[in-house]
């Protein structure tokens, strides 16, 4: 596709940028237009896939037909069936009248599924069938009904893991992908980040009727540094901020920076990403804190055989090949543990003193974050033989303690909905949770 049509869709669809990466996803677009064949846009949120299902749409041979778009993960999950597919008379309470879903009424245009990864399992099963053979049955039906629908469908979620995961189903994820479309971050196209800063100031300028804001060249450094976890929506928002409240015209870096979130704060989570598995991704602040209660549980046991060996007579391997023991817990070289190296003899007490410290300090550390998320666990510290081992574990639990993540997150559902009697909305709101995603986690992990 020649430059000039690029620049005439991204004219006409008012998309702003000359990134390599931004015109190949254009490019594709127009390229799979003419064909009937689903597409999957991928990319973070705020990077505005919703523009190329529009693209696809207009260069199409359905583009006198019906476009729909539907944000998947703002339906609830009880009645999302009836707004894709409908229903019929009487079919649940409240249905009055027949209904026609969107897939009805999309009959002959183009479909745009956003956030299509928040779609429950049994939904997928149906919008499997649509895909393959066009038919669907409406709800409370038992007649087949056929559609011609062209699906686009987007999302912010990383599918192969979903997959992997057993959220999606994987028959779906390859029937939606046959043709993928990414759309780049903010921070992979730094060029375009100035051109989007002056065009969205125009647009305010004119708005608020004021004249427009501009940017020195420290601040436009700054802005191409930042990292933008939220994308073009971020920089939009924080140019009307500006705009609206800076009654100097012109913005230097260091009135720039007071309206820039702090990027380590924002990116703490990927910080943790490592622990006990490279490839370990987390959900909540919740589960980092528990791997890093684990990890650190290890730290401690780790250093009751260190004590142990010592007590033998023997001497500590600190590094064993298995274990590396943390250097946050390991002693300077004029430490008393480095005597203990050298062949000096020191008392126990005073290195089981040392190691009881540490773990009152952490013990400390573990209440404290307790006492921020609602008291939901306690801090059991045994001394036993000079040691300090440190457990986490429910107040009322007397059961055998969880192992991982996924039986940490059991026993806490489990303990929620035996308090609420098994009512999901106030387990769901005590778990700062929605109540979908509890629905679907009683079901993932087997939850009676």
């Amino acid at each position: 596709m020649q430059i000039s049509e690029i620049q005439a869709v991204k004219q006409r669809f008012g998309i702003i940028g000359n990134s390599d990466l931004l015109s190949r996803a254009i490019d594709i677009a127009v390229q799979v237009s003419p064909t009937d064949l689903s597409v999957l846009i991928t990319g973070e949120s705020g990077v505005g896939k919703e523009s190329f299902p529009q693209i696809i749409h207009h260069y199409s041979h359905r583009k006198h037909g019906p476009y729909i778009a539907v944000n998947c993960g703002a339906i609830p999950e009880g009645t999302i069936d009836s707004e894709l597919f409908g229903h019929e008379k009487g079919s649940f309470t409240g249905a009055t009248a027949d209904r026609k879903g969107y897939f009805e009424v999309a009959d002959g245009g183009t479909i745009f599924l956003d956030e299509v990864g928040e779609l429950p399992l049994s939904t997928q099963v149906r919008l499997l069938r649509v895909l393959e053979t066009g038919e669907f049955i409406k709800v409370g039906s038992s007649k087949t009904l056929k559609t011609d629908v062209r699906v686009v469908a987007a999302t912010n979620l990383n599918m192969s893991q979903a997959t992997r995961d057993g959220k999606f189903r994987e028959d779906l994820f390859y029937r939606l992908n046959t043709v993928p479309i990414s759309v780049p971050s903010l921070r992979d196209r730094k060029e375009d980040i100035a051109l989007l800063f002056r065009k969205f100031a125009s647009d305010f300028a004119e708005k608020y009727r004021m004249p427009p804001v501009r940017l020195t060249e420290d601040a436009k450094r700054l802005l191409m540094n930042y990292y933008w976890n939220g994308n073009i929506r971020q920089l939009k928002n924080i140019t009307e901020q500006i705009s609206v409240i800076e009654q100097q015209r012109e913005i230097n870096a260091q009135i720039l920076r007071t309206y820039l979130p702090d990027n380590e704060a924002e990116r703490m989570p990927a910080l943790f990403s490592s622990f006990g598995n490279e490839n370990k991704t987390f959900n909540s602040e919740r589960e980092i804190l528990y791997q890093v209660l684990f990890d650190m549980k290890k730290d401690m046991n780790d250093l009751k055989k260190i004590v142990h060996d010592i007590m033998q007579g023997n001497k500590p391997d600190v590094n064993n090949g298995e274990n590396t023991y943390s250097a946050s817990y390991m002693p300077s070289s004029d430490s008393l543990f480095s005597k203990v190296q050298n062949g000096n003899n020191l008392p126990v007490d005073i290195i089981s003193d040392k190691i009881s410290r540490d773990s009152i300090s952490f013990d400390n550390h573990v209440r404290e974050n307790n006492t921020r998320e609602n008291k939901s666990f306690v801090t059991n510290v045994d001394k036993t033989d000079d040691f300090v081992e440190a457990e986490v574990y429910r107040e009322d639990d007397n059961d055998a303690q969880p192992q991982s993540l996924e039986e940490m997150e059991t026993l806490m559902i489990r303990k929620t909905l035996d308090k609420y009697r098994g009512k999901r909305k106030p387990a769901a709101d005590e778990l700062k949770i929605s109540e979908r995603t509890l629905y679907r986690k009683i079901k993932e992990y087997g939850i009676e």
